[in-house]
């Protein structure tokens, strides 16, 4: 049995009230993660023309309220 079927299979076997728990474990730990992408992709640039882009549509008056 490989570690995600070993994982898939405790995650099946756990309570309502533990698998409620480990979702919200789950859900923090993506979003940890996300957040140290973005900030990683930042950090490398990857991100600058979105900014640029999204600056020179401001200066150009094309922002609307969402």
């Amino acid at each position: 049995m490989t570690k995600l079927e070993q994982i898939e299979k405790s995650v099946a076997e756990l309570s309502p009230e533990e698998l409620k728990a480990f979702a919200a474990w789950f859900e923090a730990l993506q979003a940890d993660l996300w957040d140290k992408k973005i900030e990683a992709d930042a950090k490398a640039g990857r991100l600058d023309k979105l900014v640029a882009d999204a600056r020179a549509e401001i200066a150009a008056g094309k922002l609307r309220d969402l």
